[in-house]
């Protein structure tokens, strides 16, 4: 029984916002960014006397890591393909999410911890250093922040890295709430009860990004994609009677793959026919990287019935055309 494999995932664009040199600058310059800030908080908390501060910069620290593990998995991710990863390193990018996101409600576990004990223990508050540091906390962050905004909306790894930026803001500025208003009313509480909120704050916002990255990385059909309308777009192409085996997948943060077998008995399902489905996918649904198995008979095994979502056995003979952009197409045949 013949049939035909068509795999268009070359050649086409991914929805990157931002080139890779650009995003190389904005993490470099975010990183050092943060160290330099790191060193002067650490000095700030040891001459002022403030634990708070000091704990500030071993927080800031770490996000100096976060963003080094993202930029790690955003140049991996660039990687050709191999004979033994065969989609490249661009899962890498999913790791890093998901270990930012990790990381990110470890640190607010952290702070949560250390504000209820504060609560229980008040301390001294060096309001004016406090404020001071955190308002150039306020500056990097928010600047580092920035530099990612546009991604974040397409790349969950750069939305990772953002987020970090934009929680570390966040906590500069209930800082500089928290010194001025102890400063101004000398009640030691608000301090802790801001380091709550801001905690309430980050992990609504983290929440979506550890959820997302956790389902990409377990091979979950990606947030925004819809299986069921996409099964039933392919079921309504001229010449398709059934679909079957359908599977989406991200192969990255930024990019998904799509494997289906239609049952076409009287349909062409020629090269022209498979071309234009996978840009129709790619158009409507962001797959950029489709394989369509063409089935001639009611199913591939001779079986009399062949319904949508059944499974089947195959080992048959097929064709694979693989196409790579514009005169770059080429057809081998087993």
């Amino acid at each position: 029984m013949a049939g035909h494999h068509h795999h268009a995932g070359h050649g086409h664009d991914h929805g990157h916002a931002h080139g890779p040199r650009e995003y190389g600058r904005a993490f470099a310059i975010g990183i050092v960014l943060n160290l330099a800030f790191v060193a002067v908080e650490g000095a700030a908390g040891l001459w002022a006397g403030s634990l708070a501060l000091v704990a500030d910069a071993g927080h800031n620290l770490s996000d100096v890591l976060g963003l080094l593990m993202a930029w790690a998995a955003y140049a991996l991710s660039k990687r050709p393909a191999s004979a033994r990863y065969t989609y490249g390193l661009r899962g890498s990018s999913i790791l890093a999410a998901l270990f930012n996101a990790i990381l990110l409600l470890f640190a607010c576990g952290a702070i949560a911890l250390g504000a209820v004990q504060r609560f229980f223990e008040p301390a001294p508050v060096q309001s004016g250093a406090m404020m001071a540091v955190a308002a150039v906390g306020i500056v990097i962050n928010l600047g580092t922040a920035l530099l990612f905004l546009r991604g974040s909306h397409d790349d969950l790894n750069i939305r990772g890295a953002f987020l970090h930026m934009a929680a570390d803001a966040a906590v500069s500025a209930g800082v500089v709430a928290a010194g001025f208003l102890v400063l101004q009313t000398g009640l030691l509480w608000i301090d802790p009860a801001i380091s709550l909120v801001i905690v309430v704050v980050i992990v609504a916002g983290t929440w979506g990004l550890f959820r997302d990255s956790l389902v990409m990385s377990l091979q979950g059909v990606p947030g925004g994609i819809d299986s069921a309308a996409v099964t039933a777009r392919l079921g309504g192409l001229p010449g398709v009677e059934a679909v079957h085996h359908v599977h989406i997948w991200p192969t990255s943060t930024t990019e998904v793959a799509l494997t289906a077998h239609l049952v076409m008995p009287g349909g062409s399902g020629d090269d022209a026919f498979l071309a234009a489905t996978a840009k129709l996918v790619k158009a409507e649904f962001g797959i950029g990287h489709a394989t369509f198995q063409i089935e001639r008979g009611e199913c591939a095994d001779g079986q009399p019935d062949c319904s949508p979502g059944q499974e089947q056995a195959h080992g048959h003979d097929h064709d694979h055309v693989h196409d790579h952009g514009p005169g770059h197409g080429h057809q081998h045949r087993h």
